[in-house]
């Protein structure tokens, strides 16, 4: 065990959806105590920063629940069962925009909130976008508008709270950083 390990001594299953499963562990602290952490298992997601041949950005605007209101977002889906992540965003770009990637390059994995839930999420950017010849439907219970914006567009809303999740923000600033290199 390393020093700041905490070994599981138990866990409790509360809950089990379709996006995730909530669990409640009882562990035990690097100091012998013992404590409980609630945690949240998720099969893992993607995201996709797509560029059109003009520039801008292609995002989706979409209500969130927990939130009660719609963000502008980089389009993103779910791992399904174990799915290779470059053709979970591929599926997620179409289904979401109406768009098609020819080439993905992958940009980076990092885990959205390690403090409560085990997600991680893979970034992918692609200038090679084309539109669909017949548009794909989406989920049945998911009801998305494309947004096309530039990349000081996109600050702006950044700006107004209208951009307001991490994995957004962080793909602006990777499109900022790519464009000082």
């Amino acid at each position: 065990m390393s020093e700041w390990e905490e070994k599981t001594i138990r866990t409790e299953s509360i809950y089990d959806g379709n996006i995730i499963q909530l669990q409640v562990d009882d562990v035990l602290l690097p100091d012998e105590n013992i404590s409980k952490r609630e945690l949240i298992k998720h099969p893992g997601a993607v995201g996709i920063i797509p560029i059109t041949k003009d520039n801008k950005i292609v995002f989706v605007k979409q209500y969130r629940k927990p939130l009660e209101k719609a963000l502008v977002e980089i389009p993103a889906g779910k791992l399904e069962d174990a799915e290779d992540p470059q053709v979970t965003a591929r599926r997620e770009l179409e289904e979401e925009t109406g768009y098609k990637a020819g080439s993905l390059d992958f940009v980076v994995s990092f885990y959205t909130s390690p403090g409560f839930a085990d997600e991680i999420m893979h970034l992918y950017v692609t200038k090679d976008i084309e539109p669909l010849k017949d548009a794909l439907p989406g989920d049945a219970d998911e009801f998305v508008e494309r947004v096309e914006l530039t990349l000081d567009e996109a600050k702006q809303y950044v700006n107004e709270q209208r951009i307001h999740d991490a994995k957004t923000n962080y793909a602006i600033l990777y499109l900022e950083r790519m464009k000082e290199m």
